[in-house]
């Protein structure tokens, strides 16, 4: 999920551990089937959509045309399947030992494309401050 915003934080523990002036911050679920090809999409994708307004107010510019930043913050919440009682299940998220590698491997994939990025920390109860910009919020999945 992106969010655009002005700024965005991450705390663990009330310490900031990522932060961003204007950008997106990327709330990331990884799935169960879940591969590097799809991290490869999703950075392409993330960096070159154009959700920022030029000159006219229209959707034109990218993070990469813009120069922001991405802040990346895993959440496999995300993943949670709500149909069914009132407790999500969380059975489609990948487990931690297959997820961790693929939010790093997206948030390389970033910055091999010129994305500054920062991140939370992969596991942590962590609390996020943001200013949504528009507001602008965009669901991606490499599935669909």
């Amino acid at each position: 999920m992106l969010q655009r915003v002005t700024e965005a934080a991450v705390r663990v523990e009330a310490e900031v551990v990522g932060a961003i002036g204007p950008g997106l911050l990327v709330l990331l679920g990884v799935a169960q089937g879940d591969g590097p090809q799809d991290a490869d999409l999703l950075a392409e994708k993330t960096a070159r959509l154009r959700v920022f307004a030029d000159a006219e107010g229209r959707f034109q510019r990218s993070l990469l045309d813009t120069g922001g930043a991405a802040l990346v913050v895993s959440q496999f919440t995300l993943l949670a399947d709500t149909r069914k009682g009132r407790r999500p299940s969380l059975t489609e998220a990948a487990p931690p030992d297959l997820a961790a590698p693929l939010v790093q491997h997206y948030v390389e994939q970033l910055r091999a494309r010129g994305v500054p990025v920062a991140q939370g920390r992969f596991g942590a109860h962590m609390q996020v401050s943001l200013c949504n910009d528009g507001p602008v919020t965009i669901l991606l999945d490499s599935r669909t």
